[in-house]
């Protein structure tokens, strides 16, 4: 049975209000984190913030169970069946398709809040509707491949005379890639991709092969094997004096040149809110899905300067935010 059809035949699920668990002193939310503690933790403190508002503490009137699969995905399924064993009342999956599609098979009836960044849950048949998500499913996404386009076309307007495009990428990342070489071809732009397989990956290897192969300007793609290293990405991208853009100011603000997209910190603190919905009565099936609306351009000055080029000043009087 296809998953869309599934979701379909899943009853109104959400059976919390979590008012009406007696049987537990507070709520618990379960995390399931693809990445590492460390990288994690400026967006499970937005998440905690946005709970902050509405008057949630941890440990006073509400819970968490976190779970790190620490950059391996094939995780996930025994950190979904960990998470409902521990009988949580929502549980939180972020990054990829994998996390939310092992919570959705070990479980059909608590409710899931994804924060989606990779892939698109409708079009994936995750959900029915961004409307009426049906089903134990709703949270957040933004379409990347839709994003991935204007990236690339910020980096080349602000590059013209640079052809040759380094594209960073792997298993994760093939749909973003696609776009991406779709995009850089209506560019009228030649690629140097170069796809990276069994992490831990080689980023020195990597940027040494992008720079035999001519490239002179560089679009790193969205990983959360990237994701975790994105400071040494800006470094090595300033050592080969590759023009970077990549995908969320996190990286600029660790020294990558720019980047262009929603706030994901952003993103967490709004799924507070599905919390405080749910909480109140709400159920799954009938919460929309969200999509940011607001994108920022990032650049980082001291960057530019150590790669020895000048950002027009057009484009730092459209950005943002300038980082000097």
């Amino acid at each position: 049975m296809r998953r869309r059809e599934f979701a379909k035949l899943v009853a109104v699920t959400s059976l919390w209000p979590l008012a009406a668990r007696a049987q537990k002193a507070m709520p618990m939310i379960g995390f399931l984190l693809p990445s590492s503690r460390a990288y994690s933790a400026p967006y499970v403190a937005a998440f905690h913030e946005g709970l902050n508002e509405f008057g949630y503490i941890e440990g006073k009137n509400i819970a968490f169970e976190y779970r790190w699969a620490e950059g391996r995905i094939e995780r996930a399924a025994e950190i979904a069946a960990e998470l409902v064993h521990r009988k949580v009342d929502v549980i939180v999956t972020t990054g990829g398709e994998d996390a939310l599609k092992a919570a959705m098979d070990a479980t059909s009836s608590t409710a899931i809040i994804m924060i989606a960044v990779n892939y698109d849950p409708v079009e994936r048949g995750f959900v029915t509707s961004i409307a009426r998500p049906a089903g134990n499913v709703t949270g957040l996404f933004f379409r990347r491949p839709e994003l991935v386009e204007k990236q690339m076309e910020v980096l080349t307007e602000t590059f013209p005379q640079r052809k040759h495009v380094g594209i960073l990428w792997d298993a994760i990342s093939t749909v973003l890639f696609e776009a991406a070489s779709r995009t850089a071809s209506s560019l009228g732009l030649e690629i140097r991709p170069l796809r990276l397989e069994k992490p831990p990956y080689d980023f020195a290897g990597a940027f040494r092969t992008l720079a035999e192969n001519g490239a002179d300007m560089l679009y790193v793609l969205s990983s959360v094997y990237f994701n975790e290293h994105r400071s040494a990405l800006a470094q090595l991208a300033i050592h080969h004096r590759l023009p970077t853009m990549f995908v969320s100011n996190l990286y600029v603000e660790a020294g990558g040149l720019m980047s262009y997209g929603p706030s994901l910190l952003a993103m967490y603190r709004r799924a507070a809110d599905y919390v405080d919905r749910l909480a109140k009565g709400a159920k799954t099936a009938d919460l929309p899905i969200e999509q940011p609306n607001k994108f920022d351009l990032v650049l980082n000055v001291r960057t530019a300067k150590a790669l020895g080029i000048t950002l027009p000043p057009q484009l730092i009087a459209r950005a943002d935010e300038v980082i000097e």
